[in-house]
């Protein structure tokens, strides 16, 4: 596996979390997540009341986001909240995301660090899509990925290489209760293109069509992401306390059929 450099404690890591009638949606989830970070990297903790400050921040939104980020040394250094547009929540097929492949070996790993610069300059209202030199894909830039091949899904494993999204752990989950089978696996870029339905997970847009990558079509939503998308809100509406790491995925046949 591709090794990396220490993080840059000045830049630490952040969590974006999801806010319904002024809760956030999967704190507990997003807080173990942020601490495991700072303790793996930096041998440090997040501030003593942040869970506090971020239900405070959440406060008077309907739908909306809160974003923070906390330093190497442990200190908050954000903590931002805005209204979410209701149509970027699941949002429908028309508004899918636009994938831009970006090569970059051994992905970002396994943090959610604050320094983003290793995705490149925003252009338009692409997505960046990271790959392995040789196609192998591993996460967009704001979210994880899933394919659907002949009734299955299937998701790139979290080998370190890729964020482990709360989201993502809340589809596979869902995916379970409404009987759909979810694997790990290798997945390419041309298993994309021939996939029957392509879609992100992300903790603000939950389940988000995936139209194009590249400028070439994708097949997007279809009758396994509305499952998971319907199963996925249910969770959220409930406020569903994670503790724990997220639940991994069934274990991986062999690799998706080849399309």
């Amino acid at each position: 596996m591709t090794s990396r450099r220490r993080p840059d404690p000045a830049h630490g890591f952040f969590e974006t979390l999801l806010v319904l009638d002024g809760e956030p949606v999967e704190l507990d989830a997003h807080l173990e997540r942020l601490a495991a970070s700072l303790d793996a990297c930096y041998g440090s903790e997040p501030p003593a009341d942040l869970a506090g400050e971020i239900r405070a921040a959440s406060r008077g939104l309907a739908l909306g986001r809160v974003r923070v980020t906390v330093g190497g040394e442990g200190r908050l250094t954000e903590l931002a909240s805005e209204d979410v547009d209701p149509a970027d929540h699941f949002p429908a097929p028309d508004r899918g995301a636009t994938l831009r492949s970006l090569p970059h070996p051994g992905g970002l790993g396994a943090h959610k660090l604050a320094d983003r610069r290793a995705l490149g300059p925003t252009r338009d209202a692409t997505v960046p899509l990271l790959t392995e030199p040789d196609g192998e894909v591993l996460e967009a830039g704001r979210a994880n990925v899933f394919v659907a091949v002949d009734g299955t899904l299937f998701t790139p494993r979290a080998d370190g290489r890729i964020l482990p999204g709360i989201a993502r752990a809340g589809a596979i989950a869902a995916a379970a209760e409404a009987g759909v089978e979810v694997a790990e696996a290798r997945l390419d870029r041309e298993l994309l293109l021939g996939a029957d339905e392509v879609f992100l997970t992300g903790s603000v847009r939950g389940v988000e069509p995936a139209a194009a990558l590249d400028g070439v079509p994708l097949a997007g939503a279809g009758e396994l992401s509305r499952r998971v998308g319907d199963g996925l809100r249910r969770r959220w509406a409930h406020r569903p306390v994670a503790a724990g790491a997220p639940a991994p995925a069934a274990a991986p046949p062999p690799g998706p059929p080849a399309r």
